[in-house]
């Protein structure tokens, strides 16, 4: 064993001194051990531990030949062979932790033939208990006490009758038996433990990442729901200032002004987002979200940006609209008119809103197609599938396609319990 063994690093989530545990449980808590192809050295427990078996299997086999007094009356060449065996198999007894269960099948006759390798047969059995599954054991230790009988029969106790002989043998050997598998059971007890801690860890950190996930993806919404229709109006003023240079002053001040205002409030928007992503939490500080009270102010900015708008709004309790729901109706009907000015810019936009308690909100966003081909805008196309999943969250739906008279058209409804 080399010196710095006990000094390696701790296998990833280990902790304590490693070279208080054993090996077989250190591999155990190692989730790279496999992957690495490694077999880890035994630890100083482990050694202590190995000397202190053998020590006591050649101490075990001693006092049994001392004490059977029919062992002293053998040959020499017989006594000698017995001895060779004995020590043999102590020897092996430093070969348990690798190869448990051969050792034990070849000490089980061993033992019945050398009496001096009783000891090692202990230390044999107690090991098998302990590094292998019950099966194995109850095997082993079945053919142990089957040949019990027939042991005191050939090398009888002179202190002890057969039966009570019978008996001590028997009860030693379940013993020995039984200890091995409360230290296994108790092994893997700890193992159990410990993975289940660590599988909680994951699956803690798990749903800490889905969680930043979820948040970013909900300002990533909300970033293109404020943001396209503030760019988009600016994208449409400036692109008017382009094509007609020689329009007016009062309508090229009007179109100033207006990319003025929207991009002032895209900036606001833009610096309350960042400043969310900042603090972790939303600013209960900040401007109040949309809702349905907003969409006056909406089409009036749209309108002001040229289009052709017509609102029906008809809300019965409209103070009464839950927030949320006035809110995803507002980002749906403000997501339709973006895409109506990027795609059919000079069409006239319809925009229907109805319901009330009980009966949920519909909202309605149909434009006609545009007259000859519409100017490129850039657009990912991703605000509509971020409206719908918006309206699922909130309970309800939304659908948006193409119409058979021609244009297109955004439903959505929301429940209002």
């Amino acid at each position: 064993m080399r010196a710095d063994d006990d000094s390696a690093p701790a296998a990833p989530g280990f902790t304590g001194p490693r070279w208080l545990w054993p090996s077989a449980v250190v591999a155990e808590l190692d989730p790279d051990a496999e992957r690495r192809g490694s077999r880890h050295r035994r630890t100083a427990r482990d050694w202590i531990v190995d000397l202190s078996c053998f020590l006591l299997a050649v101490l075990i086999g001693l006092v049994v030949v001392d004490a059977l007094p029919g062992e002293r009356d053998l040959p020499p060449a017989v006594a000698e062979a017995d001895q060779l065996l004995g020590a043999l198999a102590c020897a092996a007894v430093w070969l348990r932790r690798r190869w448990p269960l051969a050792l034990a099948v070849v000490l089980v006759p061993l033992g019945f033939l050398s009496t001096s390798s009783s000891g090692a047969l202990t230390v044999a059995l107690f090991t098998l208990a302990v590094h292998r599954p019950f099966r194995y054991a109850a095997w082993v230790g079945g053919a142990e006490l089957a040949l019990i009988p027939l042991l005191v029969r050939v090398r009888p106790d002179p202190e002890l009758a057969y039966g009570p002989a019978v008996v001590w043998s028997v009860l030693i050997t379940v013993t020995i038996l039984g200890w091995g598998m409360f230290v296994r059971s108790k092994r893997q007890l700890m193992l159990s433990l410990r993975d289940r801690a660590r599988r909680a860890e994951t699956e803690a950190r798990l749903r800490a990442e889905q969680a930043q996930r979820l948040a970013r993806e909900a300002i990533a919404r909300e970033m293109h729901d404020v943001l396209a229709h503030r760019l988009t109006l600016l994208s449409v003023h400036a692109g008017g200032l382009e094509f007609r240079p020689d329009a007016p002053r009062e309508e090229i001040a009007r179109a100033a002004g207006v990319i003025r205002e929207s991009a002032h409030e895209a900036l606001q928007d833009l610096r309350e987002i960042i400043g969310v992503l900042r603090a972790g939490e939303p600013d209960d500080g900040g401007r109040p979200q949309p809702t349905l009270g907003g969409l006056d102010t909406l089409v009036a900015e749209s309108r002001e940006a040229g289009m052709k708008v017509a609102l029906d709004q008809r809300v019965a309790e409209a103070a009464a609209v839950p927030a949320s729901v006035g809110r995803t109706a507002y980002r749906i009907v403000q997501e339709g008119l973006t895409n109506a000015r990027k795609h059919a810019p000079g069409a006239e936009v319809a925009v229907t809103v109805s319901g009330g308690p009980g009966e949920g909100v519909a909202v309605s966003v149909r434009n006609p197609a545009p007259e000859g081909d519409a100017p490129p805008v850039p657009g990912s196309g991703q605000g509509l599938i971020g409206l719908t999943e918006r309206a699922t969250l909130a309970g309800g739906r939304l659908e948006h396609g193409a119409r058979d008279e021609g244009g297109f058209e955004v439903r959505a409804w929301l429940p209002w319990g």
